[in-house]
């Protein structure tokens, strides 16, 4: 406790953290979890300086235990890597689409909302299909459990701090209890599944009550979806994206490259898969251009406002789920390219993959298994130098090919010694 008093009157007399700050608190209460104990005791002056008010602090800090639920998930790696066409087969539903427009026709906000935010309502239904479907699975997890138990494991602890702090705060300000802040267990909330700091942020009260509930209002839980949509850039009018062909021997290098209108894409024979003309706005965007299962599957040119759904998840395979989902909500037909036959891949594999790449000059960073950015860049130069189809996309078949000339490398003397 000395040593806690000390430290608060130290910062005090720096001048920073207010003299309420200053005082000195309780201990939480000591969870019998020794790792949680301890940084808990230390996140406490980091909450204090970060101006929460000792009260607060002390009344949401009581009793507070790891969930280990929560632990058990942020550590769960899948065993498969699920293959693009089967996500989207799972995500882009006939249910799906039948419940959006159904629950569409039920929100009398979309007007206005999309007159506020430019954001249409059919991107809308995609992402509320896909955060908490249509606001049915929204998480029972205590938001600010599930934060301090990442906190304490220490992978992402710094996020987890802000995170706890901005939840506090929204505590403090009186706007919502701690009972309503609940989520999934890595502590997005409501029905479009915003983070504390983007409530705080970017959340809206759509419906005019005087409070911004994204948990039982969907006029809220919408209308901030889209207010962070149009701060991530979303542009009026313009298209997500479009299914393109490319011609026979097209360099696949430049998928995921540069980001160019459709008239420079036109120029190497990428053109519209539906044979339909590009409209003003989209014809004067950058586009970048996508293939997700490689030459053999579909492609896709991506426009900014692709990348605006990325911002509330920063993954392809998740925009695209939306923004396909949203096609079908305005009757658009199926893609004209069917998506291969796709295998998943182990962890192993994937791991394998990535340290053969490593060992064969095409470094693709820390070998996790997830295949991202920086292992499909590494693939496609690999590919490229091996006179390959340089398409990024990490099959069965390149997996067993990249194992067999890393392991056909020279070894040092004595590297295996103690094998």
């Amino acid at each position: 406790m000395r040593r806690r008093l000390t430290l608060s009157l130290i910062l005090f007399g720096l001048g920073l953290i207010s003299p309420a700050a200053s005082q000195s608190i309780a201990p939480p209460t000591a969870s019998g979890d020794q790792i949680f104990d301890a940084w808990a005791s230390e996140f406490q002056g980091r909450a204090l300086v970060a101006g929460i008010d000792p009260v607060v602090l002390a009344r949401e800090m009581a009793g507070l235990t790891p969930d280990v639920r929560v632990a058990g998930a942020d550590s769960r790696q899948p065993e498969f890597s699920k293959p693009i066409s089967a996500y989207l087969e799972g995500v882009v539903t006939q249910d799906r689409l039948i419940i959006g427009r159904r629950r569409g026709a039920e929100v009398e906000a979309f007007p206005a909302i999309e007159a506020a935010s430019g954001v249409p309502p059919e991107i809308l239904l995609g992402v509320w299909a896909l955060e908490s479907g249509f606001g049915s699975l929204q998480g029972n997890y205590d938001t600010l459990r599930s934060l301090a138990t990442l906190a304490a494991q220490g992978r992402r602890r710094a996020w987890a701090e802000g995170e706890m702090i901005a939840t506090l705060r929204i505590i403090q300000s009186g706007e919502q209890p701690r009972a309503r802040l609940q989520g999934s267990w890595a502590g997005a909330m409501g029905q479009t599944q915003f983070i504390p700091s983007t409530y705080l942020s970017t959340a809206v009260d759509q419906d005019g009550d005087g409070r911004r509930d994204i948990w039982n209002s969907s006029a809220d839980a919408l209308g901030s979806a889209a207010n962070l949509l149009a701060k991530a850039g979303w542009v009026r009018g313009q298209s997500w994206a479009r299914e393109v062909t490319v011609p026979a021997g097209f360099d696949f290098s430049l998928t995921e490259g540069p980001r160019e209108t459709p008239a420079w894409w036109a120029q190497r024979g990428v053109i519209r898969a539906d044979g339909r003309p590009w409209t003003a706005l989209d014809a004067d965007a950058k586009a970048q251009l996508v293939a997700p299962a490689g030459a053999e599957g579909p492609q896709f040119l991506l426009f900014p406002n692709h990348f605006a759904i990325r911002a509330y998840n920063n993954s392809l395979s998740y925009a695209l789920g939306v923004g396909m989902l949203a096609d079908g909500y305005l009757g658009e037909g199926a893609l004209i390219r069917s998506w291969p036959k796709e295998t998943p891949l182990p962890l192993v594999d994937r791991m394998t993959a990535q340290r053969a790449l490593a060992a064969l000059g095409f470094d693709p960073g820390a070998p996790d298994g997830v295949v991202g950015m920086g292992t499909r860049r590494s693939l496609r130069a690999w590919q490229a130098t091996r006179g390959l189809v340089a398409d990024g996309y990490l099959s069965d078949a390149m997996v067993q090919r990249l194992k067999a000339e890393a392991s056909a490398l020279p070894t040092i003397a004595g590297e295996n010694a103690h094998d």
